[in-house]
């Protein structure tokens, strides 16, 4: 999914972001999300969210949602 509009991104989601510093390199950082801060609809570079950890960083990628079993 396209991690460019906030309708596609809840918490809890697993989500592939780019830190500021690794904006450069495009180096991609694996994490859940817990808070969205992009409050707009739609941003060019990714919606900016906070991640579990409290890293923060622009959404590249957001992984499927698996099924529980």
């Amino acid at each position: 999914m396209d991690g460019r509009y906030r309708k596609n991104i809840l918490p809890g989601a697993q989500v592939d972001i780019v830190l500021k510093t690794d904006q450069r390199t495009g180096r991609l950082t694996h994490g859940t999300v817990k808070d969205i801060l992009t409050r707009s609809a739609h941003h060019p570079h990714g919606i900016k969210v906070r991640l579990t950890d409290g890293q923060v960083g622009r959404v590249k990628k957001i992984d499927p949602i698996q099924p529980i079993d």
